[in-house]
């Protein structure tokens, strides 16, 4: 069974992640915020190429959302595992301002902010659930 796109974004960046995380969460939110830099250059080209508003083969929207959620992720498996499915989930049901970013925002901006907006969510939901002892 293929991988979907989305997902292939999201386990692409579990390396990425590995390897920022024992910095602190500061490496990971620079990270999201130079990934999301480069997504909205890169993900307007290809849009722009291919015509579409949100092409399939660009999944670098959910390197840097699925990093924007891990900030807020405790350094261990299950943080990384939680909050992977997290950003997953709420990725599928883009809660506000996620759809509308996608829906109204032109080219780069709204193939990348709809997934950054879920990765936000993500992180409010982790830190909810590390501040209740959950994580």
């Amino acid at each position: 069974m293929p991988v979907a796109p989305g997902h292939t974004g999201t386990l692409g960046a579990v390396p990425l992640y590995l390897l920022l995380r024992g910095h602190g969460p500061g490496a990971v939110a620079a990270a999201a915020v130079v990934v999301t830099a480069v997504g909205l250059w890169a993900s307007d080209r290809v849009a722009r190429r291919l015509g579409g508003k949100d092409p399939q083969i660009v999944v670098i929207d959910e390197v840097a959302g699925v990093l924007v959620t891990w900030v807020a992720a405790p350094p261990t498996w299950m943080g990384l595992l939680v909050g992977g499915l997290l950003f997953r989930l709420l990725d599928q049901v883009k809660p506000w301002p996620a759809r509308a970013a996608e829906r109204r925002l032109p080219g780069g901006w709204g193939i990348m902010l709809d997934d950054v907006f879920a990765g936000g969510w993500g992180a409010a939901l982790l830190l909810a659930a590390r501040a209740l002892g959950w994580l």
